[in-house]
């Protein structure tokens, strides 16, 4: 079943596991992806993470923006009146689906775990969706704490650790093949951000209607500064 209205509209969702599928490693599943792979929220989790990730972003007109882990561009899109936006993914045909849409922004492919980005160089940087797919989250916030200059907001999401306990898989068109992903439980990412040097100022868990019917977690959306 999937992780939203009882008869999806989409062509992808997390589901739960009831047959066995094919797991894909991230950088190989986007690449399958990304011809089918539009830069807005597509489904209902995507949509319930949006909701939560985009009170908590601050104003972004006139500075500069990252959006790592930045696929075919869906947050760029919402960054076209910064100074300067840069979107990071290590997958090159997402990054092309996104240069297409957004010719404007400055596009780099590279691992949101080792960007060739310049310290200090960003005021805001949001990362959706992503650090879900990396085994552990110490290099991912470390590396996006050296980007963001002292003071610099960063927002990040993963997939609700819920999900792990509850079998969803993220699972693509095809319906053979899922992304394999990581369940990162809170206090994981208390503890990188802490040690990346990054200032927790907010956390939402939102909820999304199931295909039981119920309410539960579906994404845990983090804000934090980078200490001064």
């Amino acid at each position: 079943r999937s992780v939203g209205h009882r008869r999806p509209t989409t062509r992808s969702s997390l589901r739960v596991r009831r047959r066995r599928l094919k797991l894909l490693a991230p950088r190989e599943a986007y690449a399958r992806w990304a011809a089918d792979y539009p830069p807005v929220a597509h489904n209902e989790l995507m949509r319930t993470e949006e909701q939560a990730v985009l009170p908590l972003l601050p104003i972004t007109s006139g500075r500069s923006v990252l959006d790592a882990g930045c696929g075919t561009g869906r947050y760029l899109s919402r960054f076209h009146d910064a100074s300067r936006a840069v979107g990071v993914d290590n997958s090159p045909q997402m990054l092309a689906e996104a240069g297409r849409a957004f010719p404007w922004a400055e596009l780099v492919v590279a691992d949101v775990r080792a960007m060739p980005l310049s310290d200090a160089s960003f005021d805001v940087a949001v990362c959706g969706l992503c650090l879900g797919h990396l085994p552990t989250l110490d290099a991912p916030l470390a590396e996006l704490a050296r980007v963001l200059v002292p003071g610099g907001v960063l927002v990040w999401s993963c997939f609700h650790p819920f999900g792990a306990w509850a079998g969803w898989q993220r699972t693509l068109p095809d319906g053979k093949h899922a992304v394999e992903w990581t369940a990162h439980a809170y206090e994981d990412h208390h503890r990188a951000a802490r040690a990346a040097g990054l200032v927790v100022d907010d956390v939402r868990e939102p909820r999304g209607l199931t295909s039981d019917g119920s309410r539960r977690p579906l994404v845990l959306v983090v804000r934090a500064h980078r200490s001064y």
